[in-house]
C-alpha cells in the first residue's frame, strides 16, 4: 500500500475520518520524522501527537490484522495489498465523496476539472499547430460538444509559452456593429487593442481611400502586432454570426485567409496565430480559394466513444468496466458530452447507489425527466422558427434519413439536433437523421406539423421555466442561493469588475467539525444550525460597519432584494445589489462581494465573532484541542481586480487555499 491509499482506507473506514492532524501525523510518520518533529511542524505538544499516534497504530492494526506501530508502520504496511472488502470500502468512500464535489455541466469545463475527457489526438494536434508561425486553427461542432472546454486549454497552453491571447466574442457584438465593413473592422481592432492594452490607434492607420480591408491589415502589421514581444493567439469565437452577414463575411472571411497567406513571405505576420470556432458550415458564395475554413488545421469535435463514456462514468464514481451501463446511456443520448455529463451528475449526484440507470433513462423523454428543462428551450425556439420546427418534424418522423434545405440542414445541426451525413460540399445530398434517440422520441411528443403549438403551451413552458429556474437556484434548508447561481452569478460579476477595473472579494466560510457535530447531535440540530449561521451571515452583511457601501442579496425570489431577477423574457437583468450570500456547499458558505480586501476582512472577522456568540454547545468527547467549547467557522478571504483574460476560478482557488490554511492553523480564524 501507498501512504496515498492508507490514508484513504482510515478515512473511509473511520465515521468521522481523519482529522488534519492524524493526517499530518501518518504521513510524516510513513517519511521517518520523530514525533517532536511532527510536534513542532504541528504547532502541538508531543505527548498530544504520542497519544493521537498510538490510537492511529491501533487502528491500523485492526485492519490489516497485524500489530502496527511507529518503527514498523511503513515496512510492514508497504508490502500490504488493499483487501477485496477494503478495496470496496474506498470505492464506496470515493463514490460519496464524488457526489459532495459534482459540477454541474454548465458552460466550459474548467482547467482543474477532473470530468474534462480529452479526445486524442485532438488537443495534441491542435497544440502543435498552434505552435507554427502563422497558423489557423478551425474548430467546429454543433453546441454543447465541447469547443469552448477545448478552447479554454489552447488559450492556457498559449499562456505557458508566454504567448499573448485575446479572445472575441461575435456574439457579444451589438448589431450595429454588423452594419457595414468599416464598422466590424474597426470594432475587430478596437477590441483586440483594448484586450492588449494598448492604447487604440485606429484613425492613425485608417485610410479610406485604401479601404477597410486594407486598412485593417496595415493596423495589424505596423501597430499591434510589432508591439508584442511573443506571438498572439487570438480566438475568434461565434464566427456563426458573422455569416449571418452575407456582405461582411463574404469580405472578412478572404481576410482572414490574406492574413495567413502573408505569414509565409512577411515576417511579422508569423506572430499572429488564429483560432476560429463555428457551430455550422459556411453558407456564404465565397471562392474555395479565398475560404479559411481550407487551410490549417480544421477540427470536427466528434461524440465520446464508448471508452469515453466509461472514463467520464469512472471519475463520477461509477464502475461501468462491463459497459452495460454505457450502452444503454449512449443507447438513449449518444455520445454527446452535455447529455452524457448531465446523466452522470443526476446519477450519482441524486441517489445513483440507490436507483439504476434504467429509471432515469425510462423518465428521460417526460416533463419528469432530467432533460425535460434543457429541451423545452429547442421546443420555444422551433416553434419562433416554424419552417426550422418543420424541417425537424420531417427528420424525426422516418424511419431512414431526409434530404433537407441546405440552409435549414445546416442550422439543425449547428445547434445539435441532427447528424449530417454525405458531402458537405453538396448541400443536396445531404441526409439528415436525428442527432439521438433522446430527441425523436422527446420531440415527437412536441412538435405537430404546422401547428406546431397552440399559445397557451408557449406560454405554460415560459412560466414553468422562470419557476424551475428560481426553484433551482434556491437552497430549500437555509433559503440563500445555491452554489449553481452563485457560479453564474460569479461569472456575471468577475466580467463587469474587469470592464470597470473594480475589486471583487470572495469570503469562503466553513463550519468548523461540523461532520462531527452533524453526527452527535444528529441531522435536526445540524440543520437548525445551518439556518442559524446562515441568518448570522445575513445579518452580519446587513449591520456590517460598512453597508453603506453596499447591499445584500439573500435569495433571488424577491425582486427587491436579489441580486439578479427574472425578466417577463426570462433573462437577467442587473440590481443594486453588490453581495451575494450562497450555500456553496454542506457546511460551507460563499460571500461574494465587489469591495476591497480591508472590507472582506472586516466582514469575515464579523461574520466569525457573530457565529462564536451564538454559543452553539458542543461537546465531543473524542476530540481534544477545539478552539472553542462552542461552535465556530474559519474563513479564508480571496481579492482581485479581475483582468478580461483570467478566469474566475483563480479567485475560488485563493479563497479555498486562504480557507485551507485557516484550518490548518486550528481553525476559528480568518486568513487572506
Amino acid at each position: 500500500m501507498t501512504i496515498d491509499e492508507i490514508v484513504l482506507l482510515l478515512k473511509a473506514s473511520q465515521a468521522n475520518g481523519l482529522t488534519t492532524l492524524q493526517e499530518l501525523i501518518l504521513r510524516s510518520s510513513w517519511e521517518g520524522k520523530t514525533y517532536a518533529n511532527i510536534a513542532c511542524e504541528a504547532d502541538y505538544g508531543e505527548e498530544r501527537v504520542k497519544k493521537i499516534a498510538a490510537h492511529l497504530w491501533q487502528l491500523l492494526s485492526c485492519l490489516s490484522k497485524e500489530p502496527i506501530n511507529k518503527s514498523n508502520f511503513r515496512q510492514t504496511l508497504e508490502n500490504h495489498h488493499l483487501s477485496k472488502a477494503h478495496q470496496q470500502l474506498v470505492k464506496e468512500f470515493n463514490r460519496a465523496a464524488t457526489a459532495i464535489s459534482l459540477e454541474f455541466p454548465s458552460g466550459s469545463v474548467s482547467l482543474n476539472s477532473r470530468f474534462y475527457i480529452s479526445r486524442p489526438p485532438i488537443e495534441e494536434l491542435a497544440y502543435a499547430e498552434m505552435a507554427e508561425a502563422g497558423s489557423v486553427i478551425c474548430i467546429k461542432a454543433p453546441k454543447k460538444m465541447g469547443k469552448s472546454s477545448l478552447v479554454l486549454r489552447l488559450l492556457a497552453r498559449a499562456k505557458k509559452q508566454g504567448f499573448h491571447t485575446v479572445t472575441l466574442d461575435f456574439q457579444q457584438a451589438d448589431k450595429a456593429v454588423f452594419a457595414s465593413l468599416d464598422k466590424f473592422l474597426r470594432w475587430l481592432c478596437a477590441n483586440v487593442s483594448r484586450e492588449l492594452q494598448l492604447e487604440p490607434k485606429l484613425n492613425d492607420y485608417w485610410h479610406e481611400d485604401m479601404g477597410s480591408k486594407v486598412s485593417c491589415s496595415i493596423y495589424f502589421q505596423q501597430y499591434l502586432l510589432p508591439a508584442l514581444s511573443s506571438p498572439l493567439v487570438l480566438v475568434l469565437n461565434e464566427v456563426d454570426w458573422v455569416f449571418e452577414y452575407q456582405e461582411i463575411a463574404g469580405e472578412f472571411l478572404p481576410l482572414v485567409r490574406s492574413w495567413h497567406e502573408q505569414a509565409k513571405r512577411v515576417e511579422i505576420w508569423q506572430k499572429l496565430r488564429l483560432v476560429l470556432v463555428y457551430s455550422t458550415e459556411i453558407l456564404i458564395p465565397t471562392k474555395l480559394t479565398q475560404s479559411p475554413f481550407n487551410i490549417g488545421l480544421t477540427i470536427n469535435l466528434p461524440p465520446f466513444t464508448k471508452e469515453q463514456v466509461q472514463d467520464l462514468a469512472q471519475r463520477h464514481g461509477l464502475d461501468w468496466t462491463d459497459g452495460k451501463d454505457a450502452d444503454s446511456l449512449m443507447a438513449m443520448v449518444g455520445g454527446n458530452p452535455y447529455l452524457v455529463r448531465l446523466a452522470l451528475y443526476h446519477f450519482v449526484g441524486k441517489g445513483g447507489l440507490q436507483r439504476d440507470l434504467r429509471q432515469l433513462l425510462q423518465q428521460a423523454t417526460t416533463e419528469a425527466g432530467i432533460y425535460h428543462d434543457y429541451l423545452k428551450q429547442y421546443v420555444l425556439a422551433l416553434r419562433d422558427e416554424p419552417e426550422l420546427g418543420n424541417a425537424f418534424y420531417e427528420v424525426i418522423n422516418t424511419t431512414s434519413y431526409v434530404k433537407l434545405e441546405p440552409a435549414l440542414a445546416y442550422k439543425l445541426q449547428s445547434i445539435g439536433l441532427i447528424n449530417l451525413e454525405g458531402d458537405v460540399n453538396d448541400g443536396l445530398r445531404l441526409r439528415s437523421t436525428p442527432a439521438c434517440e433522446l430527441y425523436r422520441l422527446y420531440f415527437r411528443q412536441y412538435l405537430k406539423k404546422s401547428e406546431h403549438f397552440n399559445n397557451s403551451y408557449v406560454e405554460r413552458l415560459k412560466q414553468e421555466n422562470q419557476q424551475l429556474f428560481v426553484l433551482s437556484s434556491l437552497d430549500e434548508l437555509t433559503q440563500l442561493v445555491n452554489r449553481r447561481y452563485f457560479q453564474t452569478y460569479l461569472q456575471i460579476e468577475w466580467q463587469r469588475s474587469a470592464r470597470q477595473s473594480t475589486p471583487i472579494s470572495l469570503i469562503l466560510c466553513d463550519i468548523d467539525y461540523f461532520k462531527i457535530y452533524n453526527k452527535t447531535y444528529g441531522n435536526s440540530a445540524g440543520d437548525e444550525c445551518l439556518r442559524q449561521i446562515a441568518n448570522t451571515i445575513c445579518n452580519c452583511i446587513n449591520h456590517s460597519p460598512n453597508n453603506s457601501s453596499f447591499s445584500y442579496s439573500k435569495s433571488m425570489i424577491s425582486s427587491t432584494a436579489s441580486a439578479f431577477v427574472i425578466s417577463q423574457r426570462g433573462d437577467f437583468r442587473e440590481e443594486s445589489s453588490r453581495v451575494l450570500v450562497a450555500r456553496y456547499g454542506g457546511e460551507e458558505f460563499a460571500i461574494l462581494a465587489q469591495v476591497e480586501i480591508t472590507v472582506a476582512m472586516d466582514i469575515a472577522e464579523h461574520i466569525r465573532d457573530q457565529v462564536k456568540a451564538l454559543g452553539i454547545k458542543c461537546e465531543y468527547p473524542s476530540i481534544g484541542g477545539l478552539p472553542a467549547a462552542v461552535l465556530t467557522v474559519s474563513l479564508g478571504v480571496a481579492s482581485v481586480i479581475p483582468a478580461i483574460e483570467t478566469e474566475p476560478a483563480t479567485l475560488v482557488n485563493a479563497a479555498e487555499e486562504a480557507l485551507y490554511k485557516a484550518k490548518r492553523k486550528g481553525r476559528d480564524r480568518v486568513v487572506v
